[in-house]
């Protein structure tokens, strides 16, 4: 998608030029097919950053999920097996936010 600026890793270069659509479009190319759940843990990480201003590595992340949404979900394990070896990255994506700190 060409109406959205992003950095050479695909990164949204602007948080609040994010849309569902964008994110779904994003999803669809790292082979994820979004849940509702999903879309919730995407809305969650944006008001996280937002409020914040800081996009979570991964144990900021577990911390944040596991607060927000239980252990089941709040947990690496998890995370890893739903959106690959790197969860933080792969959410930051989806989220439009920047990457995080420390992911390669």
């Amino acid at each position: 998608m060409t109406d959205h600026a992003t950095d050479h890793l695909g990164f949204l270069q602007d948080a609040r030029t994010w849309t569902e659509h964008w994110c779904r479009h994003q999803a669809e190319d790292q082979g994820l097919e979004l849940t509702e759940q999903d879309l919730a843990i995407v809305r969650s990480l944006r008001d996280f950053y937002f409020e914040y201003d800081l996009s979570p590595a991964m144990r900021p992340l577990v911390r944040h999920l596991k607060n927000s949404f239980g252990a089941e979900v709040g947990n690496s394990i998890y995370l890893m097996q739903r959106y690959g070896e790197s969860p933080a990255r792969t959410l930051a994506l989806l989220a439009g936010l920047p990457k995080p700190k420390n992911c390669l």
